[in-house]
């Protein structure tokens, strides 16, 4: 039996496709964990919002490089 080359090109766009929905998940979740961080913990030299968006991205790039590794090792 031969492999369907067409298939394994649908599994790596699929696995794109999804990247930015999880980069915008993470996003939203670390910026929304910010804002209430706020709200609740009042500070006047801590702004939980832009710190954890920041580390919200970080994560969501580490993710994507590390997805993007693993599709290129399944060529």
């Amino acid at each position: 039996m031969e492999k369907d080359p067409n298939k394994n090109k649908s599994n790596k766009w699929i696995a794109l496709i999804n990247i930015p929905i999880q980069m915008g998940v993470i996003i939203f979740l670390f910026s929304y964990l910010g804002t209430w961080l706020d709200e609740n913990q009042p500070s006047t030299k801590v702004y939980y919002n832009k710190i954890l968006v920041m580390v919200g991205v970080g994560l969501a790039l580490y993710n994507v490089i590390r997805q993007v590794n693993e599709i290129n090792k399944t060529k």
